[in-house]
């Protein structure tokens, strides 16, 4: 009997412990936002068919103040090589306190370009599948994160065309 007194008190006491534990979100309470994603993609869909430039104003627009150009590929993609003056920041990476380290005002001109914006197919631009290009990713979370002065490069170049100004690592 006294077994089961001692018993009854330690489950007594681990449901009490058990309940006060904090529970793990719900599905709705999770720190994911599809609907959330698809309404910001959306919005962002006709915003960025405005934003798509050729390399000829690409880097007419680079030269200018206020602007920078991010690769937002690996860190070892970018030291392979990447146009003159970007600012790496990989995309895996983006949160707004590296956002804001590296660009600073969300009113800056904010420059992007990926793989596969390059004919070459060839390290460090190997191509990606077309409807995943890192541009859109970036283009998205750019504007999520409140960077609307995005400008894309919006056609296909070989990078060893010295307009370019392709910097090799």
């Amino acid at each position: 009997m006294r077994f089961l007194l001692l018993a009854a008190a330690a489950f007594g006491m681990f449901a009490t412990w058990a309940w006060s534990q904090p529970k793990p979100p719900t599905p709705s309470e999770a720190q994911i936002d599809y609907q959330g994603f698809l309404g910001l993609t959306a919005e962002v869909e006709t915003y960025r068919a405005n934003r798509l430039v050729n390399l000829a104003e690409f880097q007419r627009m680079a030269g200018e103040a206020r602007t920078l150009i991010l690769d937002a590929r690996s860190a070892d993609a970018y030291a392979e090589g990447h146009i003159e003056g970007a600012v790496s920041l990989p995309f895996t990476d983006f949160t707004d306190q590296s956002l804001a380290a590296a660009l600073g005002d969300p009113s800056v001109r904010i420059l992007i370009y990926c793989n596969n914006n390059f004919s070459n197919n060839a390290r460090p631009v190997l191509l990606k599948r077309i409807e995943l290009a890192l541009n859109i990713q970036s283009f998205i979370n750019l504007y999520g994160y409140g960077y609307r002065n995005v400008y894309e490069l919006g056609e296909v170049v070989d990078f060893n065309d010295p307009a370019v100004r392709w910097v090799r690592g």
